[in-house]
């Protein structure tokens, strides 16, 4: 027993993870406990009616290029399918940003997913510009996300007109993960036909609930759902909501290197960009396991999965991963 004594023992980046997350995890956990409860509340009593509508005649495709950016009414989608600068024999990349998150941010996420998918070439990239629509109070915000998905899923309807199906690929943060979800679910009624993938960005947590009205991103929402959870029970979703999910840093709220969890929000999409660039595509490689301490055990083995942009689509399950504190943050599948 005596000689089992250091096994038993937390190690030292146990003791800091636990640390950090005690100190400014765990009582945001709880705050966030409390609004998910108001949310679920009113959904249940059929209260959903935003105070803020969106008024989607404000909401704007936006094509960014090299050579700059085109806007397109989101009611007048085949304005951008039939454009000189929409390049029909490219895969189309459509990205929805979240609450509070602007196009003309340069370190937010749709800059940088664009500058990653620039690097690789051959895309056509596509940003829904949510940041006029979600700056209402958070709880009405996320009132408007089937609206939102809806008429974007009203736009897809009308781009595999132009182009093969499996060229789109459909990509949301935070509440942007929400509105694809009801795009790709109106898609599939229009159409009869499947998104043929769908990537959640730590899809948002307060408010949504799996089989009720505000039930969000979800597996069969597109051919292929694969979400990257990055701020599990705060502001992002804990639960696997996609044919595969990833735990990068487990189910610890905080990220390695953040001190908020704006910060650790946005790994999912640091994450998955850093995955886009070429030569970066298995940087981060999860192991299929119930835990992050189970996988750092050597407890589970017997499958892998990639995470990001090369996304393996015939692993399923939940994958758990360890990540730099720093850019690059993939570690290759080494511990």
């Amino acid at each position: 027993m005596v000689s089992n004594v250091p096994m038993l023992l937390p190690s030292l980046q146990e003791v800091r993870e636990f640390g950090k997350q005690s100190i400014l995890g765990y009582p945001l956990e709880a705050v966030t406990l409390g609004i998910h409860s108001f949310c679920s509340a009113a959904v249940a009593s059929n209260g959903t009616e935003p105070y803020y509508e969106p008024d989607l005649s404000r909401m704007n495709y936006v094509l960014m290029t090299e050579s700059g950016n085109f806007t397109y009414s989101l009611s007048q989608a085949q304005d951008l399918w039939e454009s000189s600068e929409f390049f029909k024999d490219l895969d189309t990349v459509v990205v929805v940003t979240g609450w509070l998150t602007s196009i003309n941010d340069t370190n937010d996420a749709a800059f940088e997913l664009y500058k990653a998918y620039h690097a690789r070439g051959g895309y056509n990239f596509i940003v829904i510009d949510t940041a006029s629509q979600l700056t209402s109070l958070y709880t009405w915000s996320s009132f408007n996300t089937n609206n939102l998905g809806n008429a974007l899923g009203q736009g897809l309807a009308k781009l595999v007109n132009y182009v093969p199906l499996a060229s789109i690929h459909v990509i949301g943060h935070s509440l942007g993960a929400h509105i694809s979800g009801a795009a790709g679910r109106q898609f599939q009624t229009l159409t009869g036909q499947n998104l043929p993938r769908i990537t959640g960005l730590d899809p948002a947590n307060p408010c949504f609930n799996e089989g009720e009205s505000l039930s969000g991103l979800s597996r069969g929402d597109a051919s292929w759902v694969d979400v990257i959870h990055s701020n599990v029970r705060i502001l992002g979703k804990r639960a696997p909501i996609g044919d595969i999910d990833f735990y990068p840093n487990g189910l610890n709220s905080i990220q390695p290197g953040c001190l908020t969890v704006i910060c650790s929000h946005s790994r999912s999409w640091q994450y998955y960009a850093e995955s886009v660039y070429p030569e970066n595509e298995e940087n981060f490689i999860g192991v299929k396991c119930n835990s992050l301490s189970a996988v750092d055990d050597g407890l589970c083995k017997s499958q892998t999965a990639i995470m990001g942009f090369k996304v393996s689509q015939k692993a399923k399950g939940n994958f758990f991963l360890r990540v730099n504190s720093q850019s690059p943050y993939g570690r290759k599948g080494t511990n």
